[in-house]
């Protein structure tokens, strides 16, 4: 006989035993949820039916969640931008910009990074590109060879972060409660503040570095520099402003309220094969023709509807043929350079690749998805929300004490795990417990307990991507050393490519220290004392009586979904 107060420290203790024996985490999460849920049968903690939430959790939650749809949306944006030869040409633009001071290659290799995060959302393809691009160019100007390393690979993570990250998608879908969850536009706005401030330490710290040790961060001599003046600005505006374009259509629409996240990813994705046949050598003036068309067709219908749009009507019916014609000549020329794209032999084994890595990603996140969802229900059968709520809220300190530790357990946690495994493993756990404790501390700057509440939400899942940027840091695990590794050359040793990497890692640190410290980096920007998302999903209820539990089965309401801000229904425990 087993009490059932043991069964939730023994499914956790033996999530770390399979985490340790190196075994697949969707498989491990499958094996031990279905496995103590026979135990948990046998011993009367539930019954047979309860298992029943396990399918339907898994169709409700999981291949009918719109949000999930984002994913291979942005992965394959990043794939084809990964590919067409952005990120070249904007390293060597700002290269040449900013190479005549002291820490310009820095600058410019932080600069893109930004940027290049800001449309890709993909670690590993910015920390090869960026390393193929500009490590040798580095190492030909004589700078420090830990200093590159360390810069590269802290560029690449820094995608992690901006939007629109995957992990900022994945964790507004796993920070949901009865009461509350963070919508993918409240985590969008949250990440903002932090970004912009990550940047600044990051250029920060290069500009101190460069004065205290002006030997290791070099300017690139004059004679070296091929462009100058307007050759040079127009050469950075090329690559600029088709990326602030994509930049607009994935996250402008989806903050002004235009789009859902999933239909700004469908644009993204759109707007990325476009971008990649601008830029193939093989396009033609005819093909000009067909964009100049769309980017008057679109610019007309957007002075239509700004000049012509009324609250009560919207668009009056006078000015619609208008809109309908600069509609059609877009739609015309999109669906001309998106022809073009499967004409282009090498364009379309690119975007070949692209599927095929998207892909790879998305089957990789939907088996973890199904495995993390076999483990939560039977970890909530068996009182495992009780026991996390317990250990958590007991902790001395209060809310920075919870704070602390909890950032301490995802920082060593993320030595081992990739951070799609910790928000389907550890987020879904942590998330009552962070709104009940940080809420309260949020309350009296967002106006009502609802607005708190989310907020709570948000400040700890941003507070989190910012931690788990680490994990791709970590000297001797991070993901971004092993790419760095394998495309630096044989003189860069692995020991620069670790030592390197250290001074970044404290960066990020005092990142989480500083969000961690002052919630309105993450809050800032919510809208104060309104809701605007109700908690999504699935819900279990749990009823305890006289030490025997009662469980309702949930049921998941197919007109709903996150996209669609229509909370899932759960009926009443049986008496």
């Amino acid at each position: 006989m087993i009490p059932l107060e043991y069964m939730p420290p023994l499914m956790f203790g033996g999530l770390v035993l399979f985490m340790l024996i190196g075994f697949p985490v969707a498989f491990s999460l499958l094996a031990l949820g279905l496995f103590f849920g026979f135990i948990s049968i046998e011993e009367g903690f539930f019954g047979v039916n309860y298992l029943q939430a396990v399918p339907q959790r898994i169709f409700g939650n999981v291949l009918a969640n719109d949000l999930l749809l984002a994913i291979p949306f942005f992965t394959f944006m990043g794939a084809v931008l990964e590919k067409c030869g952005l990120a070249e040409e904007m390293l060597d633009s700002m290269g040449q910009l900013f190479g005549p001071i002291r820490g310009g290659l820095g600058y410019s290799v932080i600069i893109v990074g930004f940027v290049l995060g800001a449309i890709t959302g993909t670690v590993a393809a910015q920390v090869i590109t960026m390393a193929m691009i500009s490590l040798p160019v580095m190492m030909r100007y004589r700078y420090n060879v830990r200093y590159t390393t360390g810069v590269l690979a802290a560029s690449g993570t820094i995608t992690q972060l901006v939007p629109p990250s995957l992990v900022l998608v994945v964790l507004s879908d796993q920070l949901r409660t009865q009461t509350a969850s963070a919508d993918v536009g409240s985590m969008y706005l949250g990440a903002w503040g932090p970004s912009l401030m990550q940047i600044a330490l990051f250029v920060a710290y290069t500009f101190l570095l460069s004065r205290i040790k002006p030997d290791w961060l070099p300017a690139i001599p004059k004679e070296d520099i091929t462009l100058r003046g307007w050759a040079l600005w127009r050469k950075c505006l090329r690559g600029i402003i088709p990326s602030a374009v994509l930049i607009f259509m994935v996250l402008g629409t989806m903050m002004l309220g235009i789009a859902t996240p999933t239909e700004s990813g469908a644009m993204g994705a759109l707007g990325a094969v476009v971008l990649a046949v601008i830029r193939d050598k093989e396009f033609t003036q005819r093909d000009r023709w067909f964009l100049r068309i769309s980017m008057v067709g679109l610019a007309i219908a957007a002075l239509v509807s700004v000049i012509f749009y009324t609250e009560n009507i919207g668009v009056s019916s006078n000015a619609k043929p208008f809109l309908q014609a600069a509609l059609a000549a877009t739609y015309v020329g999109i669906a001309w350079l998106v022809y073009r794209a499967t004409r282009i032999r090498d364009l379309r084994n690119l975007i070949v690749q692209g599927y095929q890595s998207t892909m790879r990603l998305t089957c990789m996140v939907v088996f973890i998805l199904i495995g993390s969802t076999c483990f939560s229900v039977v970890f909530l059968g068996v009182d495992g929300g009780t026991w996390v709520e317990h250990l958590f809220t007991d902790l001395p300190g209060g809310w920075i004490g919870f704070v602390v530790v909890v950032n301490l357990f995802i920082f060593f946690l993320a030595f081992f795990l990739d951070f799609f495994e910790i928000a389907f493993i550890v987020v879904p756990m942590l998330a009552p417990v962070a709104e009940k404790i940080l809420a309260p501390v949020l309350l009296a700057s967002m106006g009502s307990p609802e607005a708190a509440s989310q907020a709570a939400l948000v400040w700890f899942g941003v507070m989190l991507c910012v931690n788990m940027q680490t994990s791709f840091m970590h000297p001797p695990f991070g993901f971004a050393l092993f790419y760095l590794r394998g495309v630096a050359p044989k003189e860069v040793k692995s020991s620069d490519i670790y030592w390197g990497a250290l001074p970044w890692v404290g960066l990020q640190i005092l990142m989480v220290i500083l969000v961690a410290s002052f919630p309105q980096l993450a809050t800032g920007l919510l809208d104060k004392g309104t809701v605007t998302d109700t908690s999504g999903g699935l819900v279990i209820e749990q009823q305890i009586n006289q030490g025997t539990s009662d469980w309702a089965l949930p049921t998941y309401d197919s007109g709903s979904s996150p996209d669609s801000n229509s909370p899932a229904t759960t009926p009443a425990p049986s008496p």
